[in-house]
């Protein structure tokens, strides 16, 4: 990663913001909230676990509410969310630095090279903070799947987005029929997760945070989520979808109310499991299914901001201080993602002031929003005062060099 590509065609700025789609900034900012909520469990590690993923077993009516509704809203929800805008996010930039000059062949060279450096920023990130970093995922499937899809047909992406939900749909069925055969275990299989965020010693911890994150940055590969859409993410960019809204009302009409209700279903059902009030006796099926549907409905979120744009164009409620401040921190978004990283790590982990010792799930979600809401007021004065994101400006220096860089 030591070269940087030549842009002399098009120097790399910022996008100005009344030139940038405010569908894809403003679910960014937003969904930086549910972000925040999902990583806020991993620090509650005092706290026996569950039925599910990392949450706690145990909690007054409070904690039981905030668990239920982040099986159902959150998890295994905005990662796919985010992959989608990610590669939405591509096909937006190769338009862009196209449109300025850059040959095709260059502009590869520079998301490969933005790609390379976005899976250092997460080793860093893993290396430093927090084993659950997703920037190295997202780098490694941008590093894969834009050299095998990028300038494919429609049809060719159709095809392989067809292949990959169902390889999903049938590796769900086979963990359902597994699982009326087998004895599921006693043990608390996602515990190990826990273990870097439960360890007093710095040094212990980064050693089981760089093991974490490695599994993790191949598994994202491999557990057909995000590769599928990001497939999907690139239709959409092609045929401008959150750009121009009101030209695929329909579809995006389609998309939300029919993808994000098929996954809230299966995360409430997983949910109750979790606090007691179901017992349906299969939770990895349940879980599998769970995983898969965060597919419909991540996408469907992304196209749900997509119609939310479209009725404030209408009412001409763009200019909005909400909508102007969420904006503001969607485009900082890998700011106000590491961020939270900065604030929550030393603060909860065990090496740190180790406070998560003492936070249920309904204070650690209180911590979540609270740390979010800064968020959104720095990237708002950020905004007003005409800067980048500290994060946005250091990847921007990294891919295209320092004359490149504000």
């Amino acid at each position: 990663m030591s070269s940087t590509p030549s842009t002399a065609a098009a120097p790399a700025r910022p996008t100005p913001a009344l030139e940038r789609a405010l569908a894809p900034d403003l679910a960014r900012g937003v969904m930086l909230l549910l972000i925040a909520l999902a990583h806020v469990p991993w620090f509650v590690y005092d706290a026996p676990l569950g039925a599910a993923m990392l949450h706690p077993a145990e909690g007054n009516l409070a904690d039981r509410i905030v668990q239920v509704l982040t099986l159902t809203v959150v998890d295994a929800r905005t990662h796919t969310m985010f992959g989608f805008l990610f590669a939405y996010a591509i096909g937006q930039m190769y338009a862009r630095r196209t449109a300025l000059g850059t040959s095709p062949g260059r502009t590869r060279r520079i998301m490969r090279h933005r790609h390379l450096w976005m899976l250092a920023f997460g080793a860093a990130h893993a290396l430093l903070l927090w084993q659950g970093d997703i920037l190295g995922v997202y780098g490694l499937i941008g590093l894969v799947m834009t050299p095998l899809f990028f300038g494919r047909s429609d049809r060719v992406l159709k095809i392989w987005v067809t292949v990959l939900l169902s390889l999903g749909a049938v590796f769900t069925l086979l963990t359902l029929l597994s699982s009326l055969v087998v004895e599921p275990s006693a043990t608390a299989a996602a515990q190990p997760q826990r273990l870097a965020i439960a360890e007093t010693d710095y040094l212990s911890s980064v050693v089981l945070r760089l093991g974490l994150w490695s599994f993790g940055l191949f598994s994202g590969l491999f557990t057909l989520a995000l590769p599928t859409v990001f497939l999907l993410g690139l239709l959409a960019a092609r045929h401008r979808i959150l750009e121009e809204p009101s030209r695929h009302l329909t579809l995006l009409r389609w998309t939300a109310f029919a993808g994000i209700p098929v996954g809230w279903a299966t995360g409430a059902l997983l949910g109750l499991e979790h606090v007691g009030v179901l017992d349906m006796g299969h939770d990895a099926a349940l879980a599998a299914l769970h995983f898969h549907t965060g597919i419909p409905t991540g996408v469907g979120y992304a196209a749900l901001f997509g119609l939310l744009v479209h009725h404030l164009r209408e009412r001409g409620a763009r200019g909005r201080l909400p909508v102007r401040a969420l904006a503001a921190l969607g485009r900082r978004s890998l700011s106000g993602y590491l961020a939270q990283s900065l604030v929550f790590v030393p603060l909860l982990a065990a090496w740190g002031l180790g406070l998560g010792a003492h936070l249920t799930s309904g204070s650690a979600a209180m911590i979540a929003v609270a740390t979010w809401t800064a968020t959104v007021v720095g990237a708002f004065l950020l905004e007003r005062a005409g800067r980048s994101g500290p994060a946005e400006v250091l990847l921007r220096r990294a891919t295209y060099g320092p004359a490149h860089s504000r």
